[in-house]
């Protein structure tokens, strides 16, 4: 076993009813050829997005979520008001950050999104109410003690490669385990305030949806996070991204549609060898059936999961389901208790790769 690998994987089937998760530029509803059929397809940013909202809501502390934004300038600004109220924050935000090495375009606005932490914030504050001179500082503020979810999804800056944090999560666009075609929803609105006697509507319109069953994946390198965080930290936070990509539905059309639901089934791993994404399950679609989508897509899961561990990978370390229909691979549990077995089984792993 390599001590220097550790690899959580996340394999997720869940169905999603009428809806319109992930639109492209025509509103139409994202989809992908896999296996020679058109799949419903969720991006794995609108995935990423639903996961740190998530972060925001309970499952970070306030401390390791990072902001991702052009209006830098604003929370060094913020920080140097808190540690030096009676300077002029505003004039000093704006030097630290170009001492930073950061291009500021109009209106006190990076050019670009950029992804700094709260601490790297008040770091470049502290330096420039100090009055540091020296520019290799600031620089070195903004490298230092990133937010967990920075570290997850990683940081790139195309005009300065050295401040990039290469990503310890990654996330693959979901796809339905069948085929699908896109069907539309035709619909009138009233107006409210119009006359009692005026006929037809205020509003015609169409919004375009599919249904599917999606296989979600996603995989964490637990041994890049720990190149920033302790094995407690480390074991935290993947519990934290687990929790996160189980519960979280991108918002796309959520008023319109109302799909946020559940998985049908979870499966998690702990692989000391390489990540290993389990979609060819689907590379030949399910086909319909009077038992649905989810009740034939676990079967195959499992069977290719099986056939994988069998001929390239062997087994993993680790193994957990939540749900029914995944008990061959592993027993079944309740969330919660998946996630403490989890978060248990990282620190052992961690602990018995030296990380303290």
């Amino acid at each position: 076993m390599d001590k220097k690998r550790l690899y959580i994987d996340f394999h997720v089937l869940q169905t999603v009813p009428p809806s319109c998760v992930n639109r492209d530029d025509t509103g139409s509803p994202k989809t992908a050829v896999y296996g020679g059929t058109t799949r419903a397809r969720v991006s794995s940013q609108a995935w990423k997005r639903a996961v740190r909202i998530l972060f925001r809501e309970g499952l970070l502390d306030p401390e390791q979520i990072g902001e991702r934004t052009k209006k830098v300038v604003g929370m060094v600004e913020q920080e140097i008001k808190t540690l030096a109220p009676e300077q002029d924050a505003p004039k000093l935000a704006k030097k630290a950050v170009e001492n930073a090495g950061l291009k500021i375009a109009k209106g006190d606005n990076l050019d670009t999104l950029f992804f700094m932490s709260w601490t790297q914030a008040r770091a470049l504050a502290d330096l420039i109410v100090n009055d540091c001179k020296d520019k290799s500082q600031y620089k070195e503020a903004i490298k230092l003690a990133p937010a967990a979810d920075m570290v997850l999804f990683g940081r790139m800056v195309a005009s300065d490669p050295s401040l990039n944090y290469d990503a310890a999560a990654q996330v693959a666009h979901a796809i339905s385990t069948h085929a699908v075609q896109t069907e539309y929803d035709y619909f009138t609105a009233v107006d409210d305030c119009a006359p009692e006697d005026t006929s037809g509507a205020g509003h015609l319109g169409t919004i375009e949806f599919n249904s599917s069953t999606l296989y979600r994946y996603a995989t964490v390198n637990a041994m890049e996070l720990a190149n920033h965080l302790d094995a407690q930290g480390t074991a935290a936070v993947v519990r934290a991204f687990a929790e996160a990509f189980i519960c979280s539905m991108p918002t796309g059309k959520q008023n319109s549609f109302a799909n946020r639901t559940l998985p049908d089934a979870v499966y998690v791993t702990v692989r000391c060898d390489q990540p290993v994404n389990l979609c060819g399950a689907f590379e030949k679609a399910v086909p319909a059936s009077p038992n649905g989508f989810a009740e034939p897509s676990k079967q195959k899961l499992t069977d290719y999961a099986k056939q994988v561990y069998q001929y390239y990978t062997g087994a993993p370390q680790d193994a957990f389901t939540v749900g029914m229909g995944l008990e061959s691979l592993a027993p079944a549990m309740p969330l919660n208790d998946m996630l403490d077995a989890l978060e248990t089984a990282v620190r052992r792993h961690m602990d018995g790769n030296g990380v303290e």
